[in-house]
Formats: structure tokens, sequence, C-alpha cells
């Protein structure tokens, strides 16, 4: 029996990249001590009886649609992840609290750092969910200026229908941080003029699956520079795997 034992908090996530990284990590290095599950729930409400059942475990991943959520049942939260308002780590410290962190901003600025150029000042965030915070966060720590794109207009948001030819003349990385294009509804793409991309924007994906989402092939299609989620994905579960180690 595993005697660290650790988990995914989400929901429809029989397709999770996390079980199957850590599972084949466990294997590569030996770890036999160690166990990695998926925790799929309805409501984050069942979170409570996942930790109570489940005392051996010593941390969670968390995914969509909870990153936010998840934070009033926790004792504490890291400054980064306070600050980013969003949690994709759970650490249970040696006094049985529920620490979170978020791993998401260091997994997609280790992932973006390589593709950034002298002209990639400022960028478009589509989607206001957790991803996007962590990703606002990640853009701030670069000094990249950044707008959301949402379906409402806010503070320092705009609608999809306000994307125009100057506002991609001077954001040259697009970021989807919406579920819209995973599989299996692989067919769709965010709403959003992808004829105004030009060689000199970055169209960056979180999702990883499919590999080359709509959003992807068309942003490719008019020149831009393209790149998927996998990377962060690999990037944020090291960083979870340093955190739960402390």
């Amino acid at each position: 029996m595993s005697t660290r034992r650790f988990g995914l908090i989400g929901k429809n996530i029989s397709y999770s990249f996390s079980k199957q990284f850590f599972t084949e990590k466990f294997e590569i290095e030996s770890l036999d001590d160690c166990s990695y599950e998926n925790f799929d729930i309805n409501s984050i409400k069942d979170f409570q009886n996942i930790v109570k059942n489940n005392t051996t475990i010593k941390g969670f991943n968390v995914t969509i649609p909870y990153k936010e959520s998840i934070i009033p049942y926790l004792d504490k939260l890291s400054m980064k992840a306070a600050q980013i308002g969003a949690v994709n780590v759970i650490r249970k410290t040696s006094k049985g609290k529920l620490k979170g962190y978020n791993s998401d901003y260091y997994g997609f600025m280790k992932s973006l750092q390589p593709l950034l150029k002298s002209h990639h000042k400022k960028a478009l965030i589509l989607g206001t969910g957790g991803a996007a915070k962590a990703i606002a966060f990640a853009l701030d720590q670069l000094g990249i200026d950044f707008l959301f794109v949402s379906r409402t207009t806010k503070n320092n948001m705009i609608c999809y229908d306000q994307l125009t030819v100057s506002i991609f003349e001077n954001y040259h990385i697009i970021i989807n941080c919406t579920p819209v294009g995973t599989s299996p509804d692989i067919s769709v793409s965010p709403t959003i003029p992808y004829s105004f991309f030009t060689a000199n924007h970055i169209a960056f994906d979180l999702i990883y699956n499919p590999e080359e989402t709509e959003f992807l092939k068309k942003s490719k299609a008019n020149g831009a520079v393209t790149k998927n989620g996998f990377e962060m994905l690999v990037k944020q579960a090291e960083k979870a795997w340093k955190i739960w180690n402390k």
C-alpha cells in the first residue's frame, strides 16, 4: 500500500494529464511508496469529504473548475496564490493543515519565455477564470502588459466583438485560457478575428489535447508562432512535486 498518496481535484477529469504524468514519474524514479489518483467531484462541497476520508493524502493538484472555489476550504495560502486568487496545488503541512499554492503561473512563464522577442510587450488573455488569473500574474512578472477578453466588459477587459486590427497591431501575444477547443469538441475555437494574426504574433493555447487546436491552426495559417499547453503542464507539475516535498 502506498504511504505517500497524491491526487487531482476536478470535474470530468478522466483525460487528466496529471495522473499519467505522476504515475509514470513514480515508476521511472522507483518511488514505490507513491501513488496518484483522480478525485472527480460534481461540487466543490465534496472536497471536505475527500480530505476527511483520505487522511494519508500528502497533496493535491486542482484543475477546472475548482481553482478559485477551493480557496475557502484551505487553511492558508502562499503569498503568490493569494495574489493570483487561484490555487492549483495543495500541500498538507506537517501539522495537517491544507496550504494552497499556484504553479500554473510558473509553468506558463517558463514555457513562454523562449518565444519572446523585443516587440512582445502586450498580451491579450482570452478568458477570466482561475487559469487566466495565473497567466496575468506571470505576464506581470515578465513586465508584459495585458488585457482580458471576455463576454462582458469590466475594468481592464474588453468583449470579443471589440477586437480590431488596431488592437492586434499593439498586442502581439494572444493566450487562450478558455476550454474552447478541448477534446472531444475539437472543431470549435474562440471567436476572434484570426485574419489579424501576423508573423509578429505568438498564439499560445493552454489546451494540450488536441496537440494542435483550431485556435492554433488558424493562428498559424496567418503566420503566428504557436505553442500549446503541454510544456506548461510539465513545468507546473514539476513545481508541484517540489512544493509537496518541501
